[in-house]
Formats: C-alpha cells, structure tokens, sequence
C-alpha cells in the first residue's frame, strides 16, 4: 500500500509536470497564433496598401499613355510642319536667309545658295563667317540694325557677274512675338523687271484681243475675276465694256452669270483639260426665253505664276426658237 501511495503521488507530480508543460505549450502556442494574426494582419494591410499602388501605377500608365499619344500627336504636327517649312522654302524662287539672334545661319532657300555662297553644313555657322557673292561687307551691321530697331532694311547690291539685287532684312519673329533674329531676302531686280515688262505684255495682250475680237469673248483670271470683255460680249449680254474689274464673272448682270454649268467649267473641266470647246451653257437673261450657248475656253499660265481664262461665247438659240 505504501508502495501505490508513492508511486501514485510519483504520478501525479508527473502527470502536474506534464499539465504545466502543456499550459506553458499552450500559452506559447496561444502567442505563436497571435503573432500569426498580427502577421496576417500586416500582411492583408501591405496587400491592401500593393492594391492601392498598383491602382496609382495603372492610372499613372494611363496618364502617360496619353500623354505619348499626346506627344506622338505633337510630333507628328511638328514633323509636317518642318515638312511643309522644308518645302515651301524649297519652291520659293527668292534668295532667303534665316539667322539667329546671335546672327547664326538658320535655314536658307536653294537660291540662297547660289547667290551667298552656301553650303548644307553653312546651318549653325555666323553668317560674318561667309563669303557671300554679292558686295555687301557691312551685312552683320545692317541686320542688327535691322533686330535692334525692329524696322526693315534695305539695301542695293551687286554681284560678281554685275546682276542688281534688291536686299531687304526684316526682324525674325517667333510665336510669341518676340525678336529672335533676321530674315534676309534678295531680290533679282534685272528678273523683277522682266516680270513686270511680262506682265505688262500679257495685260497688252488682252487688250488687243479683247479690242479687235467680233466675238463675245471675256477674260478671267484664276479667281474667276473679270479681267475685261469685248465690246461684242458687252453689247449681248448687257454689261459694261469698263468697270468691271475686280468683279467674279459670277457677279455679272446682276448674278445671271452664276450658272452652275460655267462653275463646272471654270472649277472643275478648265483646270483639268485646259482647252475646252462647244461646252453647253444654258441661261436666261432679263426675262427672255433661256439662251442656249456654245463656250470655247482656254486656260494660259502667267509669267507670275497665276493663270488667265479666255471665254469665247457663241449663241446657238433659245428655248423659244426650237433649236
């Protein structure tokens, strides 16, 4: 009986052993678990807050994604605009020069070339740096003349074949109005003259045939303005043989002449064909009978780039005669 009674008591300080080591398991366990929550927590508040970065990160790619289309846009703008800049100064006939405020050579047209002396790789350099073929030394002086007073300039000068320049220098002005260099342009004057003294042909020209013609005959230019008509166009159709200039051929009689037939003519078969013969107009004029009419037309280039229309009128008859 002793013997259980110790062994008994042996047990139960072991089984009292094992009861404080399973409650201090517990208590660790209990901490472990709420370390474990702790984490999880933090854990769902960093995904929380990744959640809400990757939802700025995709807003910010959205802006920057328009803002590149919006750059791509800009550029491709920008990129027609030199191409437009590249050929407009490649058709202009003009020797002219664009310098920086610091009188550096900008851009310049192909007739530039010839007449100042330059080359593609001239862009950047001082103007003073070249040789131009025309005898003008005081060149850098007259442009910052030109930028410092704000005012043209110009000037006459000769070449070394002795040909006659008309130089004019105006400021350069950018898109906010400000001054930020020159423009230098020169001017053929002996080519000047010819085009004048051209022109001047053209418009004698005109007169003549205008004055000797029998027929209705009436000339335009490439707006459609009346340049003048024959005495025989005047006396048919009842308009002015003078006065008449500036004035759209559709004007004429009080809007009579505004047929679309003739806009067809003028705008659309004239510019494509050039010379055009027995074209049908129909119209009636003053309240006659509708006059049915037969038009040869010829399309002429001037020496100033722009065109001339020669309109001869042949009445065939009217509504009211059956034919």
């Amino acid at each position: 009986m002793q013997r259980l009674q110790q062994e008994l008591a042996a047990s139960r300080e072991y089984l009292q052993s094992i009861i404080q080591d399973l409650e201090a398991a517990n208590e660790e366990l209990q901490s472990a678990n709420e370390e474990i929550l702790s984490s999880n927590e933090e854990l769902q508040s960093t995904n929380e807050e990744l959640d809400t970065a990757k939802e700025e990160l995709q807003s910010t790619n959205e802006e920057l994604n328009t803002v590149n289309e919006e750059l791509q846009g800009r550029n491709e703008e920008l990129s027609r605009a030199n191409s437009d800049l590249l050929n407009l100064l490649s058709s202009v006939q003009i020797a002219v020069v664009m310098v920086t405020s610091d009188l550096r050579i900008r851009r310049f047209t192909p007739m530039a070339e010839k007449v100042l002396n330059l080359i593609p790789t001239d862009v950047g350099r001082p103007i003073g740096d070249i040789k131009p073929n025309i005898d003008l030394p005081d060149l850098e002086k007259l442009i910052m003349e030109a930028v410092d007073t704000v005012s043209p300039i110009e000037r006459e000068a000769r070449d070394r074949q002795g040909s006659s320049y008309l130089v004019r220098i105006r400021p350069y002005k950018n898109v906010e109005n400000r001054i930020d260099g020159a423009v230098l342009a020169l001017f053929d004057v002996a080519m000047a003259r010819r085009h004048d003294r051209g022109m001047n042909e053209v418009d004698s020209v005109v007169d003549g045939l205008l004055s000797v013609t029998a027929e209705p005959v009436i000339v335009l230019d490439g707006q459609a303005r009346v340049l003048g008509v024959s005495r025989a166009f005047a006396e048919a159709f009842h308009v002015p043989i003078d006065g008449n200039g500036d004035r759209s051929v559709y004007e004429l009689a009080d809007g009579k002449w505004d047929i679309p037939r003739l806009r067809e003519l003028l705008e659309f078969v004239l510019p494509r064909d050039r010379d055009v013969h027995g074209f049908a107009l129909e119209q009636a004029f003053d309240g006659q009978a509708r006059v049915k009419m037969r038009v040869n037309a010829r399309q002429l280039d001037r020496p100033d780039g722009g065109k001339l229309v020669i309109l001869s009128i042949n009445v065939v008859g009217s509504t009211s005669d059956g034919h």
